[in-house]
């Protein structure tokens, strides 16, 4: 979901946000650890985006996010051929590329303070290779796979688990002071947003309206919480939903964008653009938000980076590249913006991260 596989760009857009087989030895340097830096020119269109480069090169890369002193970056990839996403870190530059994960299917990376241990969602625990792709039969849907969340060293050393639940928990987000993590999870039988402290103790739940709500991000003060949902008016569209549900997976219909204070009062829509409106985060400044969305077209499969106000006005397209632009994250400082894309693709569903100085 998050929440959100890019086996074909429009599975990016939707799916890598939930989010190969491998061994469950302890984690060590990737083969290809050296900085690729590749210096790519922005579109006209982009004129918030300078000095444009590419960071990794081949497979799957999306969902990279800081560290909060700005010196490291976790993702997730299928890199070096592997059959779903494993978690990395790597310098801001590029350079020193790890993996630390330890097998099955992992999603939605985020770093713990001081910048020495992180957590992300993780499927091993069910079993060290990835999990079985849902029945094509179904037609197009996601599969809710049971992650929970784990910690661990910038290493993959000390790994420990974080939530037991045994059912779909992933997506979280630390919150600004570092005391609370935010994320979603299917334990009460409902995809919804819980908080709980970095030690996994005092589990809130947020969101409580029957149908999707994921991909959480606090605002950068920790008063609000910005997330995508799908909601169904018509008893029968809700119905379907959570007969799929019961079978561990979901279509995905239009997403939209809402936010709520910290605390999950005062829950209210801020786009209605229609399409795909997911990945959304933070401008610097907390009034507005950055994310992807396809509403130009939503047969598409050309998504691009738009920002928003917190009353859905004042849009902005941010990217105009004919391909998949999503997952936008701001550096600390502000001054840098890095984003997933398809954009100088050599393989057909190929992913990769890049960042720009923002201006």
């Amino acid at each position: 979901m998050t929440s959100t596989s890019r086996r074909s760009v429009a599975a990016a857009a939707f799916a890598a946000s939930m989010v190969a087989a491998c061994s469950s030895q302890p984690a060590s340097p990737a083969a290809s650890a050296s900085a690729l830096r590749r210096a790519i020119a922005s579109d006209s269109g982009e004129a918030h985006l300078t000095s444009l480069v590419q960071l990794t090169d081949g497979g799957e890369n999306a969902e990279a996010y800081f560290s909060a002193d700005g010196k490291y970056i976790t993702f997730q990839s299928t890199r070096d051929g592997r059959s779903c996403d494993q978690q990395y870190v790597m310098r801001a530059d590029g350079s020193q590329l790890t993996k630390v994960s330890q097998g099955g299917k992992t999603t939605c990376g985020w770093f713990l303070p001081g910048s020495k241990r992180l957590f992300f969602g993780a499927t091993h625990h069910a079993d060290s290779a990835c999990p079985p792709k849902p029945d094509p039969s179904a037609g197009y849907v996601w599969g809710i796979d049971p992650y929970d969340i784990y910690t661990t060293d910038i290493d993959g050393k000390n790994m420990k688990r974080l939530t037991n639940y045994g059912v779909y928990t992933a997506e979280g987000v630390l919150s600004p002071d570092g005391k609370r993590i935010v994320f979603t999870s299917l334990k009460d039988g409902d995809l919804d947003i819980y908080t709980m402290n970095v030690d996994g103790s005092d589990v809130k739940r947020l969101t409580t309206t029957p149908g999707y709500d994921g991909g959480p991000w606090w605002s950068p003060d920790g008063t609000k919480i910005v997330y995508r949902a799908w909601h169904y008016d018509n008893p029968q569209e809700l119905k379907a939903y959570q007969d799929l549900l019961a079978k561990r997976m979901i279509r995905p219909n239009r997403m939209e964008l809402f936010v709520m204070n910290a605390d999950g009062s005062d829950q209210r829509q801020i786009t209605k653009l229609g399409g795909a409106n997911f990945g959304p985060s933070w401008t610097p400044d907390g009034q507005h938000i950055i994310f992807s969305s396809n509403h130009k077209n939503p047969r598409s499969r050309n998504f691009d980076l738009y920002t928003v106000a917190l009353d859905g006005g004042d849009l902005q397209q941010i990217t105009t590249n004919p391909e998949f632009d999503g997952f936008p994250m701001f550096s600390p400082d502000g001054k840098k913006l890095i984003f997933a894309s398809n954009r100088g693709a050599t393989k057909q569903g190929e992913t990769n991260l890049f960042i720009a100085e923002w201006k």
